[in-house]
């Protein structure tokens, strides 16, 4: 028999349990344990069958030399190996272009973790490939890749030092302090990106359930009431707003993103659309509202002292300030690997005494989920004291 080498396509990557193999020439991926991983490593066309025996024997039990030559066969059979004297022809290794096109499309599918090995390839083969590099560190954050995610996005910001999105992220990824919220170039640059698929990506694709689970909190607060004047701070497209429209007499809509603003006109719900960021918004605006909404806009604010004393302004008496926030077991908050903030319930409870507000309703429910996890949110809803009652 020729000495068996792997075949020029096949890309390694390793994992917990050792090692797997793609093959993107016929989509096939092969799980290796760690003595099929040393196996494989020994097949580089300079040594035999009997040879790669020799050496993998003393990590196998006693009388069991013949598995290694049948795994040898039964992985030239797969595709695996080829022999190394050429009769296997039109065999050869993919370009790094070839590759990027195909982790396109493994995303597409759902294949994570074959779109991970291929676009570390790729980056390997072209590592001046800068987007490759983004679209590396997006897929080890996926399959669970910190520190290649981290080294990944810093050789594409090295490049793109513009990129406001990225030196958000790697804040997060260093375990530098993080900054109060995320800029609002910050914000500006991942909305604009974000516009064309958001719903779609959102409620189809991650199963978002915030406006709905933010509506049952309301409700608990204010019955049956209708006819408030409201405000839909971080309105986005409106998907909110929607689901609150029929409580409101009037229902205005701020947003920082001009793109959002644009889908949520369409949806033709709002009274009113205002483009500017919603701190200070609600700091320098004269009017007053019944309800103030906030649906997972707040989860790019760390500290949510200031906005919610310019939001306890604004309240009428017995009005109410409601949000969505990704849930957290730190406290008070913290910035996570998405670049999105976590807050812990005590942090809630927190803003709303220093902000003269009562904590009228605090829930956790599920909220969407991120990549394959589910997000569990806190749907809270802040009273104002009604001293006409009173």
């Amino acid at each position: 028999m020729p000495n068996p080498t792997i075949k020029p396509a096949i890309l390694l990557s390793p994992v917990e349990t050792g090692y797997v193999a793609y093959d993107p020439a016929t989509d096939t991926l092969h799980h290796l344990n760690p003595v099929a991983a040393l196996i494989a490593e020994l097949c580089d066309g300079s040594r035999s069958p009997d040879e790669i025996v020799r050496l993998v024997g003393p990590l196998i039990p006693e009388g069991k030399a013949g598995e290694v030559d049948q795994w040898i066969a039964n992985a030239l059979q797969a595709g695996l190996l080829i022999p190394s004297d050429g009769s296997a022809a039109g065999l050869r290794e993919f370009s790094a272009a070839e590759l990027y096109e195909l982790v396109g499309r493994l995303k597409e599918y759902g294949k994570m973790q074959t779109a991970y090995i291929c676009a570390k390839r790729v980056v390997e083969l072209d590592p001046q490939d800068w987007q490759a590099w983004y679209l590396l560190g997006d897929l080890c954050q996926y399959v669970g890749k910190r520190e290649e995610a981290r080294t990944a996005f810093q050789n594409y910001f090295s490049a793109n030092p513009d990129d406001a999105e990225i030196e958000h992220l790697l804040v997060a990824l260093r375990d530098d302090t993080p900054p109060v919220r995320a800029s609002d170039r910050t914000i500006q640059q991942i909305y604009k990106g974000f516009a064309r698929t958001f719903e779609t990506r959102l409620v189809d694709d991650l199963k978002y359930q915030g406006p709905e689970r933010l509506w049952e909190a309301i409700h608990a607060v204010v019955g049956d009431k209708t006819g408030l004047s409201m405000v839909d701070i971080g309105c986005g497209s409106g998907l909110a707003g929607v689901r609150l429209r029929p409580i409101a007499s009037t229902m205005s809509g701020v947003d920082l993103s001009p793109e959002m603003l644009e889908l949520a006109r369409k949806r033709e719900i709002y009274d009113r659309l205002e483009n500017a960021e919603i701190t200070e918004w609600l700091e320098k605006t004269p009017e007053q509202f019944d309800l103030i909404t906030s649906c997972d806009c707040l989860i790019y604010f760390g500290d949510l002292h200031r906005i919610t004393a310019a939001a306890a302004k604004r309240l009428k008496p017995g009005g109410a300030f409601a949000f969505s926030l990704e849930r957290g077991n730190k406290s008070p908050f913290c910035l996570t690997d998405t670049g999105r903030y976590e807050h812990h319930p005590d942090h809630v409870r927190d803003i709303a005494a220093a902000s003269g507000l009562t904590v009228a309703c605090i829930n956790e429910a599920f909220l969407r989920y991120e990549y394959t996890d589910e997000v569990i949110g806190l749907y809270a809803v802040l009273q104002k004291e009604n001293r006409a009652a009173a």
